[in-house]
């Protein structure tokens, strides 16, 4: 296994890490006694955890580690934290009543990376050839869901953590159409990944 793999590997070990930290701060929140050092904690492992993604992805050109593997295992070590992110913050409060993800924004994402995952299944099962590469809007979703991460764990007030996951939904819900676009394209011969 390369150390580019090694380094991805230890992003999907951070996530569930995240996912207890952030719990155990909620559960504090609705006690009524945040604990901050727990909230700080969670906010931690999940930064190390997303800037895993940059340094994994630079070992692996720098050091000429590419892999199947590393390719294979990448989007799901990506995919593992931002959902896992999304939906505990959707689920438990991180500060004044309400402050998190709306639950419409964590449907709107979970959504989306259903029916893209069922189109990548459904062409291959129609015996045609996927490969996915990264798009530039699909990028732009990623950052503008990460930022309405940050928005509600950073707990930025001068707005609602509403107005930024708004943002998301939009670049969420166009990203979903343009890799619906490169499906049909796949489909019909006109288009060459997803």
């Amino acid at each position: 296994m390369t150390t580019a793999s090694k380094i991805t590997i230890g992003r999907i070990l951070l996530v569930p890490a995240f996912a207890v930290l952030a719990i155990v701060y909620g559960r504090s929140v609705m006690d009524g006694a945040p604990a901050e050092a727990w909230r700080w904690a969670a906010l931690t492992v999940f930064v190390l955890a997303a800037s895993t993604d940059g340094v994994d992805g630079w070992v692996a050109r720098r050091f000429n580690q590419r892999s199947e593997f590393g390719a294979f295992i990448d989007p799901i070590a990506d995919k593992a934290l931002l959902l896992t992110g999304v939906v505990v913050l959707s689920l438990v409060d991180w500060g004044m009543e309400g402050w998190r993800l709306p639950l419409w924004f964590a449907l709107v994402v979970i959504l989306r990376d259903v029916v893209i995952l069922a189109g990548i299944g459904w062409l291959k099962h129609q015996g045609l050839t996927v490969r996915i590469r990264p798009h530039w809007l699909g990028k732009v979703c990623t950052v503008a869901q990460m930022f309405a991460l940050g928005w509600v764990m950073l707990r930025v007030t001068a707005f609602p953590p509403t107005w930024p996951c708004a943002v998301a939904a939009v670049f969420t819900v166009a990203s979903g159409v343009g890799y619906l676009r490169r499906g049909f394209g796949i489909l019909h011969g006109t288009a060459g990944g997803m």
